[in-house]
C-alpha cells in the first residue's frame, strides 16, 4: 500500500464502502484516520483497505490575520493559553496543529469578541490537560499576578477539559483574595468542527466579565447540548461527568451563578454573591504528596499501607463515607488506617455517590473510621478535597489543616443541602 502523507486527500475503498476526506496525523500502524467532508473523524483498518486513490496533494494556509485596534471605549481581557482546543486547530491540509495565541489569532477565530473587550493573549503552555501538574497552578497564578497589575477586567484560562475542574479548584484556594474574575473555558470539541462548543463558551465567558461585577475563580461551559446557554460555575463545586457531551460540566451541590443566553446575550444571576476581595493574595505552594484512594470490594490492607510516608489521602468511600473496616477479615484494614494517621498522614473521607453529604455518624463503619481519625469532607467532590488538603498542607500547620478542611472557604462546603442541588 502506498505512504499517503497528513494532509492529503484520497479516496479510501473497503469492501463493504467508499470514503472521502483527508489523513490525519497518527501514529498508529494498524488504523489511517480521515477527516470526512461532514466534519468527522473516522479510523479504518489498514487490512481492510481493499483500494485507496491519490486525490488532492494538501498545501499551506496563508496567514491573513491584522492588527487588531484597541478600543479605548471597551474594558480590557486577558486570555491564557495552557492548552486544550479553544486556541488551536489541527490543520489537515498540512498535518499540523496550529496555535492560534496572538490577540490577532484569537479575533480571527472568535470575531464577536472585539465587540465585547479588547484581547490580550498569553501563552503559558500548550500540554493535554493530563499533563497538568501543581507547578502549573503557581504559574498560572504568577500570570493572574501580573495581569492583574495592568488592571485588565478580568482573565480567561483556556484550558483541556478532563483535568478542568482541578485546576478551577486549585485557583480557587490559591487566589486567596481575588478582586477579579478569573474563569475557566474548555471545549469538548475542537474549533474546526461544525459542532464545536470553543466559541460559545469563550464568548460567554467574556460577556461575563464584561457585564458582571462577579469576582473570583469559576468555570464556563455549555447548558445543554444546544448552542442555547453557557452556565457560570463555581470553581470549587464543578465536575466533568460526560466523556464527550457539550455540557459535560455540572454544578455539584450547588447551583450555577449565572446562566447566559448565547442568542440575546441576557446574563441571569442564578446565586448571589458578594465582592469583599479589593486586593490579590496568591498562597501558591501545593503539597506534592497527597493522594486519592477509590474505596471497592474485595480491599486489602497492603493497598492503604502504601500511603504510610504520604503527608494526606483522601479515601473516596462508598456511600455516606464508608471504609471495609465492619469485620474480622477486614479489622486488618482498620489498623492500617489508624498506622496511617498515626505516621502523620491527615486522611479524609469523600464519597463516590458525587451527590449528596459526607455523614459518618449513622453507621458502625463510619463511626470506626472517625473515632481512627478520618476527617469528613462534607458535600465536597473528592477532586475538590485533594486539591484543599494539598493546599492547606502546604500553607499551614497540621493542628490547623483538620479544622480547616472542614470549614468552608472558597464555596466548597454548603451546611445544608436544598432539594434542587441534587
Amino acid at each position: 500500500m502506498p505512504s499517503y502523507k497528513p494532509g492529503n486527500s484520497v479516496e479510501i475503498t473497503t469492501s463493504s464502502e467508499k470514503f472521502s476526506g483527508i489523513i490525519m496525523p497518527s501514529s498508529s500502524k494498524k488504523f489511517i484516520f480521515i477527516k470526512l467532508k461532514s466534519g468527522y473523524n473516522i479510523g479504518i483498518r489498514k487490512t481492510k483497505i481493499k483500494k485507496m486513490k491519490f486525490l488532492k496533494k494538501a498545501t499551506k494556509p496563508k496567514s491573513k490575520t491584522k492588527k487588531v485596534k484597541q478600543n479605548k471605549k471597551l474594558p480590557t481581557i486577558t486570555i491564557l493559553h495552557t492548552g486544550g482546543t479553544i486556541a488551536s486547530k489541527v490543520d489537515y491540509k498540512t498535518g499540523g496543529v496550529i496555535a492560534r495565541f496572538t490577540p490577532e489569532d484569537i479575533i480571527s477565530m472568535f470575531p464577536e469578541l472585539k465587540n465585547i473587550a479588547n484581547i490580550e493573549s498569553h501563552f503559558i503552555s500548550n500540554i493535554f490537560s493530563d499533563d497538568i501538574r501543581f507547578k502549573h497552578y503557581k504559574i498560572m497564578a504568577r500570570e493572574i499576578e501580573k495581569q492583574y497589575k495592568k488592571r485588565v477586567k478580568g482573565i480567561i484560562i483556556g484550558h483541556g477539559t478532563d483535568t478542568l475542574h482541578y485546576s478551577a479548584a486549585a485557583l480557587s484556594f490559591i487566589l486567596k483574595k481575588c478582586p477579579i474574575p478569573v474563569i475557566f473555558v474548555g471545549a469538548q470539541r475542537s474549533s474546526d468542527r461544525a459542532s464545536s462548543d470553543a466559541a460559545m463558551n469563550l464568548i460567554s465567558a467574556a460577556l461575563f466579565i464584561t457585564k458582571t461585577d462577579f469576582t473570583g475563580v469559576a468555570i464556563c461551559m455549555h447548558e445543554t447540548i444546544n448552542d442555547n446557554t453557557s452556565i457560570i460555575i463555581p470553581g470549587t463545586k464543578a465536575r466533568k461527568l460526560h466523556s464527550s457531551r457539550r455540557d459535560a460540566f455540572k454544578t455539584i451541590n450547588d447551583v450555577p451563578i449565572a446562566k447566559i443566553n448565547y442568542k440575546t446575550k441576557k446574563i441571569t444571576i442564578l446565586k448571589p454573591y458578594i465582592n469583599p476581595n479589593k486586593e490579590l493574595i496568591i498562597k501558591p505552594n501545593m503539597e506534592e504528596k497527597v493522594a486519592i484512594l477509590k474505596i471497592h470490594p474485595n480491599m486489602s490492607e497492603k493497598q492503604f499501607l502504601f500511603y504510610k510516608n504520604y503527608k494526606g489521602l483522601i479515601m473516596e468511600g462508598t456511600g455516606l463515607g464508608h471504609a471495609p473496616v465492619g469485620t474480622k477479615e477486614h479489622a486488618k484494614i482498620l489498623t492500617a488506617i489508624k498506622k496511617i494517621i498515626k505516621s502523620g498522614c491527615i486522611v479524609a473521607m469523600s464519597s463516590q455517590t458525587i451527590f449528596g453529604k459526607v455523614n459518618m455518624n449513622v453507621y458502625s463503619n463510619g463511626i470506626k473510621l472517625l473515632k481512627a481519625g478520618v476527617i469528613p469532607c462534607e458535600d465536597m467532590t473528592t477532586e475538590t478535597a485533594f486539591i484543599k488538603l494539598s493546599w492547606l498542607l502546604a500553607n499551614y500547620k497540621k493542628d490547623k489543616i483538620k479544622e480547616l478542611m472542614t470549614t468552608n472557604l472558597k464555596g466548597e462546603i454548603n451546611e445544608r443541602l436544598q432539594t434542587e442541588f441534587i
